[in-house]
């Protein structure tokens, strides 16, 4: 339906987590074929030659980050899998934790092998319960079948593996600020150079990758580097998981492949705005990422050189579709507020622009805006621009300057008028377009929200 399948490949029922049903359909044949025949930088060399890129947000070339990693230097090594998965609709990585959680430790002990890696580590969010409790279990499992541990299916090779839940901080799916985490120190982001790849996890070289990321190594090794980058575009091989979700008829988590229409994956495959409305804009990967307008949507295809040439990007890979009728100003406030409850506060820049920001949009809403608040924002995202240790301030400022470029006009509304033209809604209204447009709500219609507070962006149905 949206192309091939690398992840999503078995139906999903209340066992197809285990170990036995994982291999049934040929788990850890492979981990077993890459420690009997190919050497680490064999592997290496694959995942370069796979031409796959970081799921994470980023896109960094997998293969050029584990290529910075020397090979019998002396020096432990650690593998870290990202997955404090905390962008606002951004939902993808629990799939795999919930529902393949053997996929990725098959995935990590083959990428341990060729990175020479004897400890390595899952960093999982806080908030995430059953994702936890099936990867936990998942990994009792892996170690009563030898698979983890020393002399790892009788071969030379050993490895050991922790899970470590964080505390809620958004800043923390920043990899340098993940590993502070781990070490036990406050999540702060670290200035760079020194690379972790060179100076990582306990000072010690680190490769840190997203759980899709790593996901993708069992299926690259089996096909072969070649063979991954026949899948999906040139510049973008491969597939991504998308999670979609906001006003739309069938939310979810979906497998495309890279190159698909964007327009069709939207309106065909989930089914359009929710009650046969009308598709205002998206959020293409997570809110760091700029919306798109229904209408710039139409030529697109989903990878990153197409999303990017539209003055977007793939991001974390998580889809939020806003119907017509829903006032951005308040869409904005809800970004705004988060950003803020989730500065660390390490950058002044950041600490102090979230602040202002966050203050002068509540100062919108309430009615007290005046015209320059438009222009203050845009100033505090641009002054934001890379003078911060992560890329949080950027991410803000993105943000609101993807909003306001596109509806400049509903916030001087608002400030002309003191109240929304659009009634300050956040949810849609399944009725007719008349009532939709006045703010109304038809007899007996049906109200689909996008939720309190900040990260409940996944609004209409979970």
């Amino acid at each position: 339906m949206t192309g091939t399948k690398l992840i999503m490949t078995f139906p999903v029922t209340a066992t197809s987590h285990l170990l036995s049903e994982y291999r049934a359909r040929g788990g850890y044949a492979t981990l077993e074929r890459v420690l009997r025949t190919m050497r680490p930088e064999e592997v290496t060399k694959e995942v370069a030659a796979s031409g796959i890129l970081g799921h994470g947000g980023a896109a960094f070339p997998a293969g050029r980050k584990w290529g910075v990693i020397k090979l019998n230097d002396g020096q432990p090594h650690f593998l870290c899998a990202n997955a404090d998965e905390g962008e606002p609709g951004t939902f993808k990585d629990r799939w795999i934790l919930e529902n393949a959680p053997h996929l990725l430790l098959e995935s990590m002990l083959i990428s341990s092998y060729a990175l020479q890696v004897r400890n390595a580590f899952v960093y999982i969010r806080g908030e995430f319960d059953l994702p936890y409790r099936r990867l936990a279990a998942a990994v009792e499992e892996a170690y009563a079948a030898g698979l983890f541990g020393e002399r790892i299916l009788g071969t030379d090779f050993s490895c050991d593996i922790v899970i470590y839940r964080g505390a809620g901080s958004y800043v923390c799916g920043e990899a340098s600020a993940l590993i502070t985490s781990i070490e036990g120190k406050k999540g702060y982001p670290r200035n760079r150079p020194p690379r972790l790849t060179v100076r990582g996890l306990y000072q010690q070289p680190t490769v840190i990758n997203n759980v899709e990321t790593l996901s993708n190594v069992a299926a690259i090794v089996n096909l072969g580097g070649e063979g991954f980058r026949k899948i999906g575009t040139a510049k973008s091989p491969g597939t991504q998981l998308v999670s979609i979700s906001g006003h739309i008829e069938r939310p979810g988590v979906y497998e495309v492949e890279y190159g698909y229409p964007l327009a069709k994956f939207i309106y065909e495959d989930c089914g359009g705005a929710l009650g046969g409305g009308k598709v205002k804009c998206i959020v293409p990967g997570g809110i760091s990422t700029k919306v798109l307008t229904a209408a710039e949507i139409e030529p697109v295809t989903y990878d990153h050189a197409s999303l990017s040439a539209a003055g977007s990007g793939v991001g974390s890979g998580g889809m939020v579709v806003i119907a017509e009728g829903t006032c951005m100003v308040r869409l904005l406030q809800v970004l705004l507020r988060f950003y803020h409850h989730e500065s660390c506060g390490q950058c002044t820049p950041c600490r102090e622009g979230m602040g202002w920001m966050h203050r002068i949009i509540d100062r919108i809403v309430a009615g007290e805006g005046k015209m320059d608040d438009i222009d203050q924002l845009i100033r505090i995202s641009k002054a934001n621009d890379g003078t911060t240790i992560c890329g949080m301030g950027d991410a803000a400022g993105y943000a609101t300057l993807g909003i306001i470029a596109k509806y400049r006009d509903e916030f001087e509304y608002f400030i002309e008028h003191k109240r929304s033209r659009l009634g300050g809604r956040l949810e849609v209204v399944t009725g007719s377009p008349t009532d939709a447009a006045s703010g109304a709500r038809p007899p007996g219609g049906a109200s689909h929200s996008w939720g309190g507070p900040a990260n409940d962006l996944v609004g209409g149905r979970p």
